[in-house]
């Protein structure tokens, strides 16, 4: 795990907003002056869902909810940030009893609640049908999205398993070229966890500096606008709901999770993250289930 203060920011390599470091006092007046100051009050928790409240099975534990639930009787507002589309984010924020709004699609699209977009930077066709290319030669599954529809050139069991995940219907497009309009919020490629991680170096040597790559699952290989990531939308958020990045905290399990773990005022990571992910993070907490959520609730909540 990163050193906390230790001045990092953006993206998982640098983080900024931490005070600078103090002189050193005696130590009589250090200990005085530590015990008199109070806590950070956190404002505002980016949670993560899939891997970090809802497992494996799609399931929540109620012991979770109530945790969840403490957090924001304590006034913190709690943001779903999730690589999920909107339509599949929105049951679990609602059930969640989260009030919004919603980082969906890896921060590529902020939403309203009702379904309004508050912040929207999607891949530009012709770079998208770069990726596309790329999928097909290699004969991969990969899906865009346009107006909030899953759309995909073949129906594939990779396409079932995806929808079925995300709660979603699939749209069997004749060519991307066509159906996907000027830009999409991102393109998903769905393979095995061996084949994923085989190419997710190449993707972001081959992309670097004009896509996001990450893996919000072990099997889900996704690409963003390099202007989006949950980072960026954290930051966006923060900065429209008036609150300093100091007081923000941010949960997650997924590489796609760790830009927003490294910006946050308090990055938090799931035990048994990939690497990147846990080096971006102040703590870990176990996953759903495990008494996580319980943990964040008691280090946020003063009694």
């Amino acid at each position: 795990m990163r050193d906390v203060g230790d001045g990092r920011a953006q993206h998982g390599h640098r983080r900024s907003g931490r005070p600078a470091a103090e002189p050193a006092q005696p130590r009589g007046q250090e200990i005085a002056v530590r015990e008199a100051q109070p806590l950070t009050r956190y404002r505002l928790l980016a949670l993560d869902l899939d891997g970090t409240i809802i497992d494996a099975r799609l399931n929540l534990d109620p012991r979770d909810v109530e945790a969840l639930a403490k957090i924001i009787a304590a006034g913190i507002d709690v943001i779903a940030c999730t690589g999920r589309p909107f339509p599949g984010a929105l049951p679990w924020a609602r059930e969640l009893g989260l009030q919004g709004p919603v980082i969906c699609y890896q921060g590529a699209q902020v939403r309203a609640l009702d379904g309004d977009v508050i912040l929207d930077h999607g891949i530009a066709h012709d770079l998208a049908m770069e990726v596309i290319r790329f999928a097909r030669e290699r004969n991969l599954h990969i899906q865009a999205y346009r107006d909030d529809q899953l759309l995909v050139e073949r129906d594939r069991p990779e396409a079932h398993e995806y929808a079925g995940h995300a709660g979603m219907e699939i749209h069997v497009v004749g060519d991307f070229d066509e159906a996907m309009g000027p830009t999409t919020p991102k393109l998903v490629i769905v393979a095995t966890s061996a084949t994923v991680e085989s190419l997710l170096p190449q993707v972001r040597r081959r992309w670097a500096g004009r896509l996001n790559a990450a893996t919000s699952m072990p099997t889900y290989l996704e690409f963003t606008s390099v202007e989006s990531d949950k980072a960026t939308a954290l930051q966006f958020l923060c900065e429209r709901m008036d609150i300093p990045q100091a007081e923000s905290v941010a949960v997650g399990d997924g590489r796609n999770d760790a830009s927003m773990i490294a910006w946050a005022g308090l990055g938090v990571a799931i035990e048994g993250s990939p690497e990147e992910v846990q080096a971006a993070a102040d703590r870990t907490i176990p996953g759903p289930g495990r008494g996580g959520i319980k943990q964040l609730a008691d280090l946020l909540v003063r009694s």
